[in-house]
């Protein structure tokens, strides 16, 4: 418990964001020992200059979080640090993602397929009929389904989820002690038990305008695959989609018609390459290549015998079959860049993984 308060502590500090905190625990060692750091040493922290040194050095933070964890006892949340074996592994390694993530749910955040879902709170009828296709055609392929509980796309998602038993995150722009808009609290409850809702912001935290945009690239960094249903050219579904292409992920949109203004945002990702275009479900998995991991996996299996050790380790962690980085697999398997590169390249040559751009990999 003690390390959890530093860890809280470490996000309640005055100006400074994930970046810095991440600088902090690096340079320092660890959450706690950046409160056991004197003026001096922390100042010597890149980016650490005389106020941050004094906001740390003023032990608020440290009080502040002795509140939350109190709050997070009563009601059953759990804090998930960056560092921490159950905090999204696809989440991890991103420089802004949140150091510390606030969960209640039962759904579990490194399953292996999560996608989004996103789009206007405004959908026309043929909107909300694709969403709900969508999830009920992503239903045999075990995925679970991501999105923001917001008004109209959304809401349509998750609900449809719990009609299906499928596993459903919620991701909030405000802190876990109410549910905003107020109106799908009864949702958000039922989703406690067949999936979860995700915050990275402590209790009390009201729902302002600026948190919903830093909502956002938390959806984008979860999944696997974001897929747009119906959205206006500007708003909160583009700018997911756009954090999604710079995470490097998988974006799909639904097309719609010509100039109709809640399909002309999902037109304009497809005509500007930014998302494949797709039609259902079954479009997704196969562009996803799930049906085809499902047919060869017990194949893959068979070949263990004949990878070393590393090898299998390696293969192990792309089994999600939606790409890591060449980053995220040094992490994972404690190796030099240096050093996987040659694993990989043996991978290759054994015609089990292929590369993709910006330095990921995947299995074939």
């Amino acid at each position: 418990m003690d390390d959890l308060l530093y860890k809280i502590a470490l996000t309640l500090i005055p100006q400074v964001g994930p970046v810095t905190a991440r600088n902090l625990v690096s340079y320092c060692g660890g959450a706690r020992a950046v409160f056991e750091a004197n003026g001096r040493e922390l100042q010597k922290i890149p980016g650490i200059g005389p106020a941050i040194a004094r906001n740390i050095l003023s032990r608020e933070a440290l009080e502040r979080a002795e509140q939350e964890i109190a709050f997070l006892e009563e009601h059953q949340i759990q804090a998930l640090f960056y560092l921490d074996d159950a905090y999204p592994r696809r989440l991890r390694n991103f420089p802004d993602s949140p150091p510390i993530l606030y969960y209640k749910g039962q759904a579990n955040l490194n399953t292996e397929r999560i996608a989004g879902i996103v789009g206007t709170r405004r959908p026309t009828p043929q909107g909300i009929r694709a969403c709900e296709e969508m999830v009920e055609g992503l239903l045999p392929y075990g995925v679970t389904i991501v999105s923001g509980l917001a008004y109209g796309v959304d809401i349509t998602a998750h609900r449809k989820c719990l009609e299906l038993d499928v596993p459903t995150v919620g991701v909030l722009g405000h802190g876990l002690q109410q549910v905003y808009p107020p109106q799908h609290l009864s949702v958000a409850r039922a989703m406690v038990h067949s999936g979860g809702l995700l915050s990275e912001y402590p209790s009390h935290t009201q729902p302002d305008r600026e948190h919903f945009p830093m909502r956002n690239r938390i959806i984008a960094g979860l999944c696997d695959a974001l897929i747009v249903v119906e959205t206006q050219r500007r708003g909160g579904s583009m700018i997911t989609a756009q954090m999604a292409n710079e995470y490097n992920k998988d974006v799909f949109a639904i097309p719609g018609r010509v100039k109709d203004p809640y399909s002309e945002g999902c037109n304009n990702l497809i005509k500007t390459h930014r998302a494949a275009l797709v039609e259902s479900a079954a479009d997704v998995a196969y562009l996803m290549r799930w049906d085809e991991l499902d047919s060869t996996r017990a194949v893959q299996q068979q070949l263990f015998v004949e990878l070393s050790e590393e090898e299998k380790i390696v293969v192990d962690l792309l089994s999600s079959g939606s790409g890591e980085s060449i980053d995220f697999l040094a992490t994972a398997s404690g190796k030099l860049n240096s050093e996987l590169a040659g694993i990989l390249l043996e991978l290759e040559f054994k015609g089990l993984i292929r590369a993709l751009p910006g330095k990921r990999f995947i299995l074939v």
